[in-house]
């Protein structure tokens, strides 16, 4: 890996274009080398992943409103959507749209957290989309997928977007480019220019994960997939983008981020170097926000300790700065703390999860958002018990390099009413690498036999599973079955009517 040190730049000054970030990231998403073995199972198990919560969003109403806008763009040469038979086709942005709403949903795919947070997963519907659009093979496919999550991994490593509020989706987009430039073994030029046309079209405020959370948060990742597509199909018609994006004297990190005198440090592949990054990332176990799947699983362990929860005076949860403002109480949202939340709202509460976690001695992915559960006066009362608060060796541990170090977790404390105190921590979650039961192939299989089950048939999750352990050899019309058709009535009422399907 090279460290590239990344800076505002005047336009007097200039800047060459080979030493632009974009120009840069570029030549990684041009660099066609070889994929390692483990890195290849990985991918196959993300697309697993990413199957399993998108068969368990299908029904929900942001996926029925997304899938009828993309259905209103059919395309003989198309991609497929989740849910419905390969021979339906549909433009590739539409595709990369509507699948990537079901993917995102459920806040239950994958994660990577570093200077930033990211889903690197939500790079894989756009890649998809473009590989089963324009014929692509399976080691196209998987090429493109590893670029997408070399690049997002890296930028998360070396920008943070959330100090500024800026939406993480701002990496998205052009990670998501690279990929689609790698699967089509694009010319270095025309990546430079999609690059820089999918950040500028994709930075947004993070006011989509704050306050009265709404479907938005599971349509922006999926709005950058559909920028990343329609910015690659301009960037090979010859048409650029505004350069330099990152570096430009009115440019991204100048007027977005941390101004014209800051300076960051990205690392990138160097030439001939293998595209690994995606073994940086994990998965999770429970649906809700990576920074509660620790706590969820500290939850459960400490739940028989406690016993009567009833008698519980005060839960004190130290941990990182970020889980402290995003999630915590430091977010000074009320919301978190309202039984009448949205899910959206209450996935980003630890205060309701930590308490409901602790009642049921586990999580599931409908049951513990359901409005009754949240309701119950019993768990509102252990909610309101529930502080958190930030402990520097937490949040030093969370911006670690070090994977032996690097935590995301907390210090539960729990004061009872009759003078005893409960301490436990965790740092990491089961299902991380470095937890009690990392997740291997095995445990993604079962998550989307558990997520598909009964809304797609036995045999068909054979088939789509079968599809995908073939991933590296299959021909261009295999990459178009990797996908799966659910029951037909699995798949939600009918949409309410919008411009595209005006009658």
């Amino acid at each position: 890996m090279k460290t590239h040190m990344v800076r505002t730049y005047t336009s007097s000054e200039g800047l060459a274009r080979h030493d632009q970030l974009a120009w840069k990231i570029a030549a990684v998403a041009a660099d066609d080398v070889p994929l390692d073995d483990d890195v290849v199972e990985m991918i196959g198990n993300r697309i697993i992943d990413n199957a399993s919560v998108a068969a368990a969003s299908l029904a929900r109403r942001p996926i029925v409103s997304a899938r009828a806008q993309a259905m209103s763009h059919p395309f003989s040469r198309g991609a497929c959507l989740f849910g419905l038979p390969d021979a339906e086709r549909f433009s590739p942005e539409w595709a990369a749209w509507a699948n990537g709403v079901a993917v995102r949903e459920l806040d239950y795919h994958d994660t990577f957290l570093a200077a930033d947070y990211s889903h690197p997963g939500d790079n894989i519907p756009p890649v998809l989309s473009v590989a089963q659009h324009c014929g692509l093979s399976g080691e196209a496919l998987a090429r493109g997928i590893a670029t997408g999550y070399e690049i997002q991994v890296n930028l998360v490593k070396g920008i943070c977007l959330h100090e500024h509020k800026i939406d993480h989706i701002a990496h998205l987009g052009p990670s998501a480019a690279a990929g689609i430039g790698t699967a089509l073994k694009l010319d270095h030029e025309t990546i430079y220019q999609a690059v820089q046309q999918a950040l500028h079209l994709t930075t947004t405020t993070r006011q989509s994960r704050k306050g009265e959370i709404s479907s938005w948060k599971a349509y922006a990742p999926a709005f950058a997939g559909k920028v990343a597509v329609e910015a690659v199909d301009r960037a090979m018609r010859g048409e650029g983008a505004p350069s330099p994006a990152w570096e430009g004297e009115d440019g991204f990190i100048a007027w977005l981020l941390s101004g014209p005198k800051a300076l960051y440090e990205v690392p990138l592949p160097g030439p001939g170097e293998a595209k690994r990054a995606i073994m940086d990332t994990y998965t999770k176990e429970h649906s809700a926000e990576y920074q509660s799947q620790a706590l969820i699983d500290l939850a459960r362990r400490m739940g028989p300790k406690i016993g009567d929860l009833s008698e519980v005076r005060s839960i004190l949860i130290e941990t990182s700065h970020h889980t402290h403002y995003v999630i915590g109480t430091g977010a000074n949202d009320p919301q978190k703390m309202d039984p009448n939340a949205s899910r959206e709202t209450l996935d980003h509460s630890i205060m309701y999860i930590f308490a409901v976690a602790l009642e049921d001695g586990g999580w599931h992915h409908e049951r513990s958002y359901a409005p009754e559960r949240a309701r119950r006066p019993e768990t509102v009362a252990l909610w309101h018990k529930i502080e958190t608060t930030e402990h520097p060796e937490w949040t030093k541990r969370y911006h670690s390099h070090d994977p032996a170090e690097k935590a995301f977790g907390g210090h539960v404390t729990v004061a009872m009413n009759d003078g005893r105190v409960i301490e436990d921590e965790l740092t990491v979650a089961d299902a991380h690498p470095l937890g009690a039961r990392p997740f291997s192939r095995p445990d993604y299989v079962r998550k989307f036999r558990m997520l598909a089950d009964g809304i797609v048939d036995a045999d068909e999750q054979d088939r789509f599973l079968d599809m995908v352990d073939q991933l590296i050899t299959l021909t261009p019309a295999e990459v178009l079955e990797l996908n799966f058709t659910a029951l037909p009535d699995k798949l939600g009422p009918p949409a309410r009517t919008g411009i595209f399907d005006w009658s």
